[in-house]
């Protein structure tokens, strides 16, 4: 990981969608969620064009719900264990909107978010769940990690991701700093 927290081996595609974190906010919470664009098709340019916001709203019908949202994660990995990084980890991505982590507000401040390609009615891969905790590892090392959640965990009245196919056990427990 280099000095803004880009992560080495990662294919960068750099999104707009991120502003600074606040003076002195400790990178403390990974998030894990879900995404595919269109739902449940895997494979295609949708997402990485969402979180860059050059999506057409016109090139698919659930498109058009997503028309005029900014929002990315850190890292998103593909199903075949791709690693895509969008946010330098020192910055704010716009990955949990309003959310809340044991009592504390607006997770993005102090969360770092990591897309898995997926749905919530589709088992994951297991080479994703293998590049998520060698992540997990390496973010761990570099911050002062202490949690894991998923997204449905710190936005339980809107969000569902990474949904019950979600093999929680596969996730390793962090590493001791």
């Amino acid at each position: 990981m280099d000095s803004c927290g880009w992560v080495e081996g990662a294919q960068r595609i750099p999104s707009p969608n991120c502003d600074a974190r606040p003076e002195g906010q400790a990178i403390e919470l990974v998030v894990i969620h879900a995404i595919s664009l269109p739902p449940s098709e895997f494979g295609g340019i949708g997402v990485a064009q969402f979180f860059t916001n050059t999506l057409d709203p016109d090139a698919h019908p659930y498109y058009k719900g997503l028309r005029g949202l900014h929002v990315s994660a850190h890292f998103f990995i593909r199903r075949d264990g791709h690693l895509i990084q969008f946010v330098p980890c020192l910055l704010r991505a716009w990955h949990a909107g309003v959310s809340s982590w044991r009592g504390r507000v607006r997770c993005n401040d102090f969360s770092v978010g990591i897309e898995f390609e997926g749905a919530d009615d589709v088992p994951y891969e297991g080479v994703q769940y293998e590049v998520c905790n060698a992540l997990i590892r390496a973010l761990s090392y570099a911050y002062p990690i202490s949690a894991v959640a998923g997204h449905c965990d710190i936005a339980p009245e809107r969000k569902t991701d990474p949904g019950p196919y979600f093999e929680w056990p596969r996730i390793s427990t962090l590493p001791r700093r």
